[in-house]
């Protein structure tokens, strides 16, 4: 079941990305040689041609493409006759919407998702009194038996009027007693714990942080069409922002190299995803399908990023680069991607035996 449902996932984001590319290709006049779902590998897989375009499924599953004229990609053909339906006869802006068009649709993918979702689940709000709302398992606050519905009164003897004032006090209490007053039905108590230690996402870097293992009231209410394309809106800027917070964290040395994941990890995390329902499924799609458009828009050769710079520079130069030039510069962009790929590879093996 895992597996069916990792492919749908890898189908649905590829064909949106290449989808993308293809109608991007379509409204600027470019001929669209291939399109493919996969890769086709020593030329096995199904393919049929309509028209101009070769359509088809390849062999290795991790990954599409769409194939225009004249264009210098990862497929190293660099014939070019100078007819006006070549990518290269095209100016720069329309070069970049064709290269940008992919991860365009990634985020409209994303966007779509979370609206779905928001508008059949509703919209959570809040409570900003510090209620418990849940207590979570093996976390202290269920060791002294703090309880769904506990009013927090006080910690250390400091008075709160709300969960970002209680917050404040216990973050930096770490593995450290603390002592917090209670009103439980009318009645307050006072239990004594020792916080434990743990990473937190604090405006965009990994802190070190006091728990106690709580979490607040929050009531989901209906929302609104208008009220969930907002929240679509603003959760893929939310996650875009923690996606570029973690490329950020791994090159400044703050997160390990090894926390990335390939193939592998999506796998099995779409496994867990699924276990935790549909809409679970459709979140982690949602996430992922704004990984993919992250990675795709790095301004990295052989990546539509790549492309993007190479036509910027030359719209703002008004000269063609030479083919050479393009050449090794797609060479040396396929090698950064085959490197990346044995090196997530590695690590996802690496925690299969861990």
């Amino acid at each position: 079941m895992t597996f069916l449902y990792f492919m749908l996932l890898l189908g649905v984001l590829i064909f949106v990305h290449e989808l993308g590319h293809f109608l991007a290709a379509r409204s600027v006049g470019m001929r669209v040689e291939k399109f493919y779902m996969g890769f086709n590998l020593f030329g096995i897989g199904i393919k049929k041609k309509w028209g101009e375009t070769e359509y088809g499924i390849g062999l290795f599953p991790l990954g599409g493409y769409v194939k225009v004229s004249g264009i210098l990609d990862e497929s190293m053909d660099p014939s070019s006759t100078g007819a006006d339906y070549e990518y290269q006869s095209k100016n720069a802006l329309q070069q970049i919407w064709f290269a940008s068009a992919g991860v365009i649709m990634n985020f409209l993918l994303a966007i779509i998702i979370f609206t779905g979702i928001v508008y059949h689940i509703g919209v959570g709000v809040q409570d900003e009194r510090a209620i418990v709302g849940e207590v979570i398992p093996n976390y202290p606050a269920q060791s002294v038996g703090i309880t769904s519905g506990d009013l927090i009164l006080s910690v250390n003897g400091e008075e709160i009027s709300s969960w970002a004032e209680m917050t404040e006090l216990i973050h930096p209490i770490i593995d450290q007693t603390v002592i917090l007053e209670i009103e439980r039905n009318g009645i307050v108590i006072t239990d004594t714990l020792v916080t434990t230690s743990s990473q937190s996402y604090i405006d965009g870097e990994l802190k070190l942080v006091g728990m106690v293992g709580i979490a607040p009231k929050v009531e989901i209410v209906p929302a609104t069409l208008f009220q969930a394309v907002g929240e679509g809106f603003s959760l893929t800027s939310y996650w875009l922002v923690i996606i570029f917070d973690s490329l950020k964290m791994i090159a400044t040395g703050e997160a390990s190299f090894k926390e990335i994941g390939g193939p592998i990890m999506i796998a099995k995390l779409t496994g867990e995803s699924v276990r935790n329902g549909f809409l679970s499924f459709l979140n982690f799609m949602a996430i992922i399908s704004i990984n993919l458009a992250f990675i795709n828009i790095l301004p990295i050769p052989a990546m539509d990023g790549g492309h993007i710079v190479v036509s910027v520079l030359e719209g703002v130069s008004r000269r063609k680069l030479p083919t050479k030039v393009k050449m090794g510069v797609q060479q040396v962009g396929v090698l950064i991607l085959l490197l990346l790929f044995v090196f997530v590879m590695f690590n996802d093996i690496s925690r299969l035996f861990q």
